[in-house]
Order: C-alpha cells, then sequence, then structure tokens
C-alpha cells in the first residue's frame, strides 16, 4: 500500500507555525504529502484518512484529534513519526504506542527563551505594582501620593524554583537587573549551578524565606502536586514577589488566594489549577495580582521557532540523524 503523509493544521497555525516559506519547505520534506484542514476532519474523517494514506510521517498542530489506539497496527502500520509542532502530547498519543515503537516530537525547548521573557515582564510588573496602578489610572482616577512605595528588581534577591530550559535562558535576561540568583531543584548537580553563576539553595523553605522574589519554574510530577503551599509563600519577605509561568497544580491556589488576600505579597501568575481561569474566580480583581492568560510561550509571531525545530527534526529523521529532543516513554511519564 502506498504511503502519504500528513499535514493535519488549523489555518492560524499553518500561518503562524509555518510563515516564510516554511510550509512549502516541509511540505518538499514531506513529498508525497497532504494537507489536511484540521478544523473541517471530524474525528470518524480523521481515522478513514489514516486508513486511506497509510502515512509514515504525521505532522499535527493543537486541531489534531488523538491517533486510535489500533492506529501503527490496522489503520496506519507505516506510521513511524508523529511531529507535533506545539506542546504536550499526552492526549494525542499513548505510552503504548510510543513503546511500540512511534517517534514523537514536540516544540520542546525551542520556547524557553518566550515563557523566560514572559517571567520577566510579570516581575518587574510585581515589582512596580502595575495591576494596582493600571486599575488606579484608569478606573479611578488615581495618582501617586507622598505615601507611595515603588519598588525596584535592580539588586534584588531572586530564586529560581526549578532550573531547566526555561530558567537557564532566564538567568541571562535578569543579570542586567541583579547578580544575586540562586535555584533549587532537586537532583540538579552542582555542577548545572555553576556553569550558569547560580547559587544552590539548600532547600525549598530556604529558597522562599531568603528572597525577594520567587519564580517558580519547576516540572509538575505526582509528587509536586500543590508543594507551594501556605508557609513558603507567607515566608516570602515583605516587598516581595511570586511569579508562577509553570504550572498551576504546583501551587495550593486556595492557600494562594488566603496569602493574597491578606498580605501586600504581590503575584503574577500565567498558569492555574484549572483552565481557562473562570470568569468569577476569586482571584480575578485583586489589585496585587497581576494575571496572563496562559500566553507565555510562544507568542504567536515566534511560533516559527517551533515550526523551525520541526523542520530540522524532519531533516533529521529523513536523514537517519538522531532527533532532538525525542518524547521516549520516561519523558511521557513525566510530562503534563
Amino acid at each position: 500500500m502506498n504511503s502519504t503523509n500528513l499535514i493535519v493544521l488549523k489555518d492560524r497555525e499553518r500561518d503562524t507555525f509555518l510563515k516564510g516559506g516554511r510550509l512549502e519547505s516541509l511540505q518538499a520534506l514531506l513529498e508525497p504529502c497532504l494537507l489536511v484542514d484540521a478544523e473541517a476532519c471530524s474525528k470518524e474523517e480523521w481515522a478513514e484518512l489514516l486508513a486511506e494514506n497509510n502515512p509514515e510521517i504525521i505532522v499535527g498542530g493543537w486541531g489534531m484529534h488523538p491517533l486510535p489506539e489500533d492506529t501503527m497496527s490496522a489503520l496506519a502500520p507505516a506510521l513511524r513519526y508523529l511531529c507535533y509542532l506545539p506542546g504536550s502530547v499526552r492526549h494525542l498519543v499513548s505510552r503504548e504506542q510510543i513503546d511500540a515503537g512511534l517517534l514523537v516530537t514536540n516544540w520542546g525547548n525551542s520556547i524557553s527563551r518566550t515563557i523566560s521573557e514572559c517571567a520577566l515582564l510579570l516581575t518587574l510588573s510585581c515589582m512596580r505594582r502595575l495591576t494596582y496602578w493600571s486599575h488606579q489610572m484608569h478606573d479611578e482616577g488615581g495618582w501617586k501620593d507622598a505615601s507611595t512605595v515603588t519598588l525596584s528588581l535592580f539588586e534584588r534577591r531572586v530564586g529560581l524554583h526549578g532550573f531547566g530550559a526555561i530558567a537557564k535562558e532566564l538567568v541571562p535576561l535578569l543579570r542586567p537587573f541583579t547578580s544575586r540568583i540562586s535555584a533549587y531543584t532537586e537532583g540538579m548537580p552542582d555542577e548545572v549551578y555553576q556553569e550558569f553563576g547560580v547559587r544552590k539553595a539548600n532547600s525549598l523553605q530556604e529558597l522562599f524565606s531568603q528572597h525577594d522574589v520567587i519564580i517558580e519554574l519547576e516540572a509538575l510530577t505526582p509528587d509536586r502536586h500543590q508543594i507551594i503551599g501556605e508557609d513558603l509563600l507567607r515566608s516570602i519577605p515583605e516587598g516581595g514577589a511570586f511569579i508562577n509561568v509553570a504550572r498551576g497544580a504546583l501551587v495550593d491556589e486556595e492557600a494562594l488566594l488566603r496569602v493574597v488576600k491578606s498580605t501586600e505579597l504581590q503575584v503574577g501568575l500565567d498558569v492555574f489549577a484549572a483552565e481557562p481561569l473562570a470568569a468569577d474566580h476569586p482571584l480575578r480583581g485583586c489589585r496585587n495580582v497581576t494575571l496572563l492568560p496562559h500566553l507565555s510561550g510562544p507568542t504567536t509571531d515566534r511560533r516559527c521557532d517551533a515550526g523551525d525545530r520541526a523542520l530540522e527534526n524532519l531533516k533529521r529523521y529523513r536523514s537517519g540523524e538522531a532527533l532532538i529532543a525525542p518524547i521516549t516513554s520516561e519523558v511521557y511519564d513525566r510530562s503534563t
């Protein structure tokens, strides 16, 4: 049976991930291939497409349907590689399919720099009380007075919870403001901290209690569910800030709300326990909380970075080279 590769994207995904000639380059790598409008493809039609085309390679986006469990055994036995342009694939493929030999990649750390950029934005917004003053200026006719307190990021002690790809991109962005940067994550070798000129905190309690700004960057695993509780949040020094651009479930959100309501802690959040954030969620309207709707990365204009990662991996696949950051069974188990 002949095999025709599939590109399964919404129009908007095609125009952002694969702009500037990237789509044509992708099609040349996948020839023969079929471009599928993900929004016009029902679940039933998806199974028919797989059976009719028996692709070796699928390039997919957010609009792609999951791979049926019998894809590799019955529907599309030629399938070898799913090149997913966005992030999490847990809703698309099963661990059993990866164990059976399916190669899977996603945008990996190609988006780390835009997430780190957003972390810096939220940090500066908290230090300058942006949400409070935006409300005052727009809605209350407010203005500063003699009692107004302002704070800077310069010379602040910054603690990073987690030291993966995003943290490593963030450190150079923080350097113009401060050299007082520490990090904590379990199992990270000392030489990694040393390589980036970052002090290793001895515990999570030390990280929170001895730093003015805490930026949450840790990976979410079952043992880290709501690892950030009320005691840790209250231990952040007066005038401090807590930023989360990692995963909402790392934080006990009810505890965070209690702290927000009873202290001057500044908080910047791009992620939440349940998304989208409910319209009546009590975090909305808190003037010491800056909220973003999970848009830290990649920005629309930089989705092409993920497109470039996909093109590089497809070239490697075609030439028999090792893929960049494939999603192995172990990576799949750790992912969210």
